[in-house]
C-alpha cells in the first residue's frame, strides 16, 4: 500500500481493526508497504495519539477503544440511532428475535443498530460496527439485489468469499449461485436465507429507501436460530418488516444523514 503517511496510518488502523488479537510489526509493515523502521515510527505516533497500544509480553500492536469511541460519538451526534431505535424495538418485540439495521457506507454495509427480542433460549447478540458479509447474508443479498448484477459481483469480489468451511450447508460457493439468491430477492422485494451464513441460523431482510427518490440507504433484518425461524415463520414477518423499513426511510434525520454516504 504505497501512498502518504496518512494513507498508511489509516491502512494500519483498518488492518488492526480486523485483528482483535493484535499484529506484529512485520505484518503491519507488509500491509502498509513500508520498512519496519518506518512502521515502528508510525506505530509509535499512533500509540502517542492513543489509537494503538503495544502488548508488553508479545510485542503485538492492538487498537485501543479510542477509534470505536469516536464512531459511537459520531452516531450519537447524528441522532440516527436515536430516531431508529424505537422502530427496531417494536419489530424485535413483535418477532421475539434479533433485529438489525445496516447502513450503506460507500461500497460497504455496516451494522449500526440492533434490538434483541429473544428473551430465552439461544440468542445471537453480535456487536454493532461490523461490516456485512455480502455473499452469504440476507442483509447483503437485500442490498445487492437493489444493484445491477455487475455492480453486485464487483462488490462481492472486493470483499471475497470468506470462511466457507464455517458457513451453513446452503452457502453458495460461486457467483451463479449467489446471483440466484439476488434474483429471488429482487423478485420478492426482500431476501430470505436459511442455513446459509452460519449453520442453524436464518434471516429475512429488506432495504430501507428514501421515500421520494427510492435511493437505498440501509437494510433492515430479522434473524435468529433456524429452530425458531423456519422458512414459514420468516415469511410471516415480512409484512411487518416491510412496513418498518418504509417507516425508517421516512425518518428525516436518518435519510438526511445517510444520503451523502451512498455511492451506488
Amino acid at each position: 500500500m504505497a501512498g502518504s503517511l496518512l494513507t498508511r496510518a489509516l491502512g494500519a488502523l483498518d488492518f488492526l481493526a480486523c485483528h482483535a488479537q493484535g499484529a506484529t510489526l512485520q505484518l503491519i509493515a507488509d500491509r502498509v508497504g513500508m520498512p519496519k523502521s518506518g512502521a515502528h515510527r508510525l506505530m509509535a505516533e499512533l500509540i502517542e495519539q492513543g489509537y494503538v497500544a503495544q502488548d508488553s509480553d508479545s510485542g503485538r500492536y492492538v487498537l485501543t477503544l479510542k477509534l470505536s469511541s469516536l464512531g459511537f460519538k459520531h452516531l450519537a451526534a447524528s441522532g440516527m440511532v436515536d430516531v431508529a431505535q424505537p422502530l427496531l424495538n417494536g419489530l424485535a418485540t413483535l418477532s421475539s428475535e434479533l433485529v438489525r439495521l445496516a447502513v450503506v457506507d460507500g461500497e460497504r454495509l455496516i451494522f449500526v443498530a440492533k434490538a434483541q427480542g429473544a428473551r430465552s433460549g439461544l440468542r445471537y447478540d453480535p456487536q454493532n460496527g461490523q461490516e456485512v458479509d455480502l455473499f452469504c447474508t440476507a442483509t447483503g443479498y437485500a442490498w445487492l439485489a437493489s444493484l445491477s448484477d455487475e455492480q453486485a459481483v464487483a462488490l462481492i469480489a472486493r470483499q471475497g468469499l470468506s470462511q466457507l468451511d464455517e458457513r451453513g450447508p446452503r452457502v453458495p460457493h460461486n457467483y451463479p449461485d449467489i446471483l440466484a439468491y439476488l434474483h429471488a430477492a429482487r423478485k420478492q422485494g426482500y431476501s430470505q436465507v436459511v442455513d446459509v451464513s452460519a449453520p442453524g441460523m436464518s434471516a429475512v431482510a429488506t432495504v430501507v429507501r428514501k421515500p421520494k427518490s427510492g435511493q437505498v440507504i440501509g437494510v433492515l433484518s430479522v434473524g435468529g436460530p433456524t429452530a425458531r425461524l423456519p422458512e414459514a415463520t420468516l415469511s410471516s414477518f415480512v409484512p411487518a418488516l416491510l412496513a418498518a423499513a418504509t417507516e425508517l426511510g421516512e425518518l428525516s434525520p436518518l435519510s438526511d444523514y445517510l444520503t451523502p454516504l451512498v455511492q451506488y
